[in-house]
């Protein structure tokens, strides 16, 4: 992936000082999620693993919302018609989508404006950091479509979010909440208006690019892999991470930069 030049078909791209952004571009329908921008989106997370270019990505909104999960009529009603194995393959390909999200080095974002439902939902719940505007509505609606709540991931990451309970009775129910409930809730790590909220998500997106990447990668990772570790194993595992982040210039160059009592400028190498 060249991200100065990468032009997705199903969603908007821009790239610049480090910082990757991605809109779903049906404002007319709230941007809701296709068979095809769910593969180019899973395509695309996974490419960021080898684009070292790209060091955070916002996932933003666009015409106030940020996604009303899968579209009914080009999602939905097909998924009515599919045999089992048709219907696995689906379930699994959107499963992947929150696999590449975790698995990509980057931290993401997301900047929640609107409706953020269903799979929409799963997307910021996949993110690393979520911002959200006054008007943010998030629902886990799948118990409301006649489905289990257990969709890409949820069971295992909402509860881990916002505690068993919460989860439990947002899965359950399928009810929505709001931006203040959901920053009480740890949700949201911050509420801003509307329309600061982009830049808001942006400037915290070039505070994390400004930072020595690697390293942050290499936090990431630690944080997704230590769910299913004991203590032991997990301290043992930091232990050499945190080895392997001193072998880089960076740690280096932050070194040399409090001697000389400079800011550091990283490099992410």
């Amino acid at each position: 992936m060249n991200p100065t030049s990468f032009a997705p078909e199903h969603f908007r791209w821009t790239f610049a000082d480090g910082v990757a952004l991605i809109t779903l571009d049906r404002p007319e329908r709230k941007n809701p999620l296709t068979f095809e921008s769910y593969a180019e989106l899973r395509d695309t997370f996974r490419a960021l693993v080898y684009a070292r270019e790209v060091k955070a990505v916002v996932f933003g909104s666009r015409g106030g919302n940020f996604c009303s999960g899968g579209d009914v009529h080009e999602i939905i009603a097909p998924l009515t018609r599919m045999a089992m194995p048709e219907l696995l393959d689906f379930t699994r390909m959107t499963g992947d989508l929150v696999k590449a999200m975790r698995a990509c080095p980057q931290p993401i974002i997301a900047a929640v404006d609107g409706v953020c439902a269903g799979a929409g939902a799963i997307v910021a719940m996949a993110s690393d950091l979520r911002y959200g505007s006054p008007e943010a509505k998030t629902a886990f609606l799948f118990n409301r479509v006649g489905l289990a709540g257990c969709d890409m991931g949820a069971c295992a990451i909402l509860p881990r979010i916002i505690g068993h309970g919460r989860a439990s009775e947002l899965l359950f129910f399928g009810r929505s909440f709001g931006a203040e409930e959901g920053k009480a809730w740890g949700w949201f790590n911050d509420v801003v208006p509307a329309d600061r909220l982009d830049g808001h998500a942006m400037e915290a997106a070039r505070r994390i690019a400004a930072g020595p990447s690697f390293a942050n990668g290499m936090t990431k990772n630690q944080l997704n892999m230590e769910w299913n570790m004991s203590l032991e194993t997990a301290i043992e595992s930091e232990a050499q991470a945190q080895a392997i982040c001193m072998q880089t210039k960076d740690f280096e160059r932050a070194y040399q930069a409090f001697v000389a009592k400079q800011k550091p400028v990283f490099e992410g190498d």
